[in-house]
């Protein structure tokens, strides 16, 4: 990487080509990118002073403006370091239709702002690496840039910026301390690079002595990296209906065990669901002062009461202090984007609580069951989940997921109900009969989910929904131990 970096054997490949030539053939390519429904993110990191904006200015500057979008990454603002570190580059990855650069990427915090502990760098590395890699997963080109200059460059760089009438813009202190010790960066950057270069996804070293040479040699590999991108996400398409057929196999499945017969009486009821409720209000205020944010995500079978189970969870709770978000199929923009994306967007900064009515989870249910996404992308999908979830967690949030059952002779019954009752019609659709033939295909769909993102940081609660009371009172009492012991854990 850098240590072994030899200036006096540039890659220079490219430095008879015409720099306009170049900038023709990625617009070329940008258009076919776009045709194939394939996003493109470049990262261009690299020492300050080192020419990004020179160069990112050049490798941009033929592209289709309305598709091409520069996102520029310093230090988190105030409101940014109230979620968890991947929150605000999620919020700007490329859609299909786009390529986006990043003037510093997801790795700047790491070369620059973290503390420099082998620790701190592995659970930044996890989460960064995760992120890259469901990107590109999801058919995303991904490219990653790192601009190298001498220590002496750096200097005289920072010299002639100096001069420039906007060098409050063009320098700061980081150019500064980088300079003043080099060579500690330089052995830093270093152990960065060789932690986050994988065989799927190398950084590509430039020497930027020369500015010039450097932008045609950024503009040479963006051009060769997105014509190999796109051959391997061709082959990749035309290989899909080559897979096994899936097999999941558990020693117990978690609904077979579900004792739908458990109720609870009117009167008991009504004298334990209003102190569960101010119990619950109270502990949510106890997480909105110590700026601890809450995520709930509720699944179940159709019909089995999710709606009244969170209408009641809430009946005391502050209204301003929490979010309910619906959750249907993609709409048109929402389809452009990796499927955590429209979630990502909605997690609750520190002091929220934000409530899934429906969730993620859809990715491995419906989306399965329905053929909406191929094999290869709901069988990753459980390990991308249980990532993003121990990220929510590490960063702090309380996650809870509550999982409804009922059998299939309630669902038609309620089903029935929602016909009867004009007021309950909205409630029953043509989509939910046809869901219900399925009803087996959901089952066993809904058994993998369970046990396979069953995890310690972000367990299932599965609750019998057979009887609307006992549902309501259990997802209470449920989210009251959870919070509580999370208090507790915290505190210790």
């Amino acid at each position: 990487m850098l240590k072994d970096f030899d200036f006096d054997q540039v890659d220079n490949r490219y430095d008879n080509f015409k720099r306009s030539a170049l900038g023709d053939q990625l617009d070329q390519l940008q258009r076919i990118v776009q045709r194939l429904d394939i996003p493109v993110l470049i990262l261009v990191d690299g020492w300050e002073s080192s020419g990004k904006g020179f160069v990112i200015n050049d490798l941009t500057r033929e592209l289709d403006p309305r598709y091409v979008r520069v996102e520029v990454f310093e230090q988190p603002n105030a409101q940014e370091q109230d979620y968890p570190s991947v929150w605000r580059f999620w919020r700007k990855i490329p859609s299909r239709r786009e390529m986006v650069v990043y003037d510093r990427s997801f790795y700047y915090q790491v070369f620059n702002h973290d503390q420099r502990t082998d620790e701190k760098l592995s659970q930044r590395v996890d989460e960064l690496l995760s992120l890259e890699k469901m990107l590109i997963d999801d058919e995303t080109i991904v490219i990653k840039l790192f601009l190298n200059v001498t220590e002496e460059t750096q200097k005289e760089n920072i010299k002639r910026l100096e001069k420039s009438n906007r060098n409050q813009l063009l320098l700061s202190d980081e150019d500064y301390r980088q300079n003043d010790d080099y060579c500690g960066h330089q052995e830093w950057f270093d152990k960065v690079l060789k932690a986050t270069d994988l065989p799927y996804s190398h950084w590509n070293i430039i020497a930027a002595e020369d500015l010039k040479l450097a932008s045609k040699t950024v503009l040479g590999l963006v051009i060769e990296q997105i014509t190999a991108g796109i051959e391997q996400i061709t082959l990749r398409r035309s290989g899909k209906d080559d897979l096994p057929q899936h097999v999941f196999n558990a020693d117990s499945l978690p609904l077979d065990e579900v004792d739908i017969t458990l109720k609870l009486s009117n009167k008991e009821y009504d004298k334990q669901l209003e102190t569960l409720q101010k119990q619950a209000s109270e502990l949510v205020y106890e997480c909105y002062v110590k700026k601890i944010p809450i995520v709930l995500a509720f699944e179940g079978v159709d019909a089995a009461g999710k709606g009244g189970a969170i209408k009641r969870l809430t009946r005391h709770i502050d209204p301003r202090s929490y979010k309910i978000y619906g959750i249907n199929a993609p709409n048109q923009v929402e389809s452009l984007f990796h499927y955590l994306w429209r979630f990502q967007i909605e997690m609750p900064q520190d002091n929220e609580m934000v409530i899934f009515d429906r969730s993620w989870y859809g990715r491995v249910l419906v989306e399965r069951v329905e053929g909406f996404v191929h094999q290869t992308a709901w069988e990753r999908a459980y390990d991308e989940i249980n990532q993003m979830e121990a990220v929510l967690t590490n960063h702090g949030t309380v996650v809870l997921k509550f999982f409804l059952y009922i059998d299939a002779d309630e669902q038609a019954k309620r089903f029935q109900a929602r016909l009867d009752e004009a007021e309950k019609n909205y409630k029953i659709t043509s989509e939910d009969w046809r869901n219900r033939e399925k009803w087996n295909e959901y089952i066993e769909a809904m058994n993998e989910m369970l046990v396979r993102t069953n995890t310690p940081h972000a367990p299932w609660y599965i609750v019998p929904g057979q009887d609307k009371y006992y549902a309501r009172v259990q997802v209470l009492k449920h989210f009251i131990e959870h919070i509580k012991a999370h208090l507790t854990t915290r505190e210790e």
